[in-house]
């Protein structure tokens, strides 16, 4: 919605004559990002350790109301801002609106609509709401301020107010300081809890971020890593500890040095992923690396004839480099399986990989795919598929 024609409306922003509701933003003090430097408000370590406040903006009263002050038996009361809006003008331009005032319950017949944002979001989602109305910014050259709006354009799914702030970016000159800005603004957004331990050593040992900062996100995704099972991660409305639909899944790994090099890859995948495996999709996981070799996982769904024409479930482990380095790998492929939800192996081989290669099972669980992807099966405890492959070099 970025025609001439769009732009009439900024008369009615924050105009009674021309809204039907009034939206009432509170304002709570919160954590801070200080112009892309570090989460922080003013706190010490220790401090902002006991007063995690979720940082998540939501609807209050409606489907999406939930408060996560961590540690705070009293948080601190919001401060309030009133605004005359249309309900037309936000539910056309974003999603999040539409579903705040149609969704059916009795807050979405209210005149008044509470949202409550971080102290340090206020200014963004003022220029979001204006942007709703006139399709512009008033801080077009302000590289730290538009950073601020495509987050708040980002959570409240305005996508032409997104698609305006990255085209004004994409203008501004590239230099050294704009980068880190950038880098440093969008970090705490980066899902660093869903990263490989590799990655997570190059983020830690970085000049990008200050030391405080890499140890304080290494340390919360490695705390992640090994807690998720913790209900209050599930529960968790901070974007950080939802995971994304990856085109490559995420996955934990686990290296060993001796008494050989080995690597324990764990991929995690949830029956709705695999219901969409069918008839003939791929699922990739993230990259891993074994003796200088790069590899990952592929599932698919297969029909083989073996099965008499049955699909089924298929694991591989794949290679990436062309020309790499040859090497020769044991492994075996394993799932937890109900009731003991124990590792049970299910398929083991040992293949020499010198190029882009792909080694594997078409039907890891010899069952027809009807089988596997059941209610009533084995394989799936809580509606997620838990998968183990164990990599070790041939000497």
């Amino acid at each position: 919605m970025d025609s001439d024609s769009d732009r009439g409306f900024g008369f009615a922003f924050n105009n009674v004559h021309f809204s039907d509701r009034l939206l009432r933003i509170e304002i709570i003090n919160g954590s801070e990002i200080t112009n892309g430097d570090e989460i922080t408000n003013g706190d010490s370590v220790q401090d902002r350790k006991r007063k995690r406040i979720d940082v998540n903006t939501y609807a209050v009263g409606g489907e999406n109301e939930k408060e996560c002050y961590w540690g705070m038996t009293n948080p601190p009361a919001p401060r309030v801002t009133e605004l005359h809006i249309s309900s037309a003008i936000l539910a056309a331009k974003s999603p999040y609106f539409y579903k705040l005032f149609s969704n059916g319950m009795i807050e979405s017949e209210k005149k008044h609509v509470t949202l409550r944002i971080e102290a340090y979001e206020e200014a963004a989602v003022m220029e979001l709401l204006s942007f709703m109305y006139t399709n512009s910014v008033t801080s077009a050259s302000d590289v730290s301020a538009l950073l601020r709006v495509l987050l708040a354009a980002d959570k409240f799914e305005v996508a032409s107010c997104m698609k305006y702030c990255t085209r004004l970016l994409l203008n501004i000159p590239m230099t050294l300081p704009y980068a880190l800005l950038v880098l440093r603004s969008f970090a705490p957004f980066i899902r660093f809890p869903y990263m490989t331990s590799p990655r997570l050593k190059k983020i830690f040992t970085s000049d990008d971020f200050e030391p405080s900062v890499a140890f304080k996100l290494v340390f919360e995704a490695l705390c992640f890593k090994a807690e998720s099972s913790l209900p209050h991660r599930a529960d968790s409305l901070d974007q950080r500890f939802i995971q994304r639909a990856y085109t490559f899944r995420p996955i934990k790994t686990v290296e060993f040095e001796v008494p050989h090099r080995q690597c324990i890859v764990y991929l995690d995948l949830p029956r709705k992923d695999c219901y969409a495996l069918y008839p003939s999709k791929e699922i990739y996981s993230q990259k891993f690396h074994l003796g200088g070799q790069e590899f990952i996982l592929l599932a698919c769904c297969n029909k083989g004839h073996q099965l008499n024409g049955f699909h089924s479930f298929g694991l591989y482990l794949k290679t990436q480099e062309q020309g790499s380095v040859s090497l020769t790998v044991d492994y075996n492929f394993s799932a937890r399986w109900k009731p003991t939800q124990d590792f049970v192996i299910r398929g083991k081989g040992k293949s020499k990989f010198t190029g882009v290669e792909t080694m594997g099972f078409s039907d890891l669980f010899g069952t027809p795919w009807a089988s596997f992807i059941g209610e009533d099966g084995p394989y799936f405890i809580n509606d997620v598929l838990h998968l183990r492959a164990e990599l070790s070099i041939c000497l």
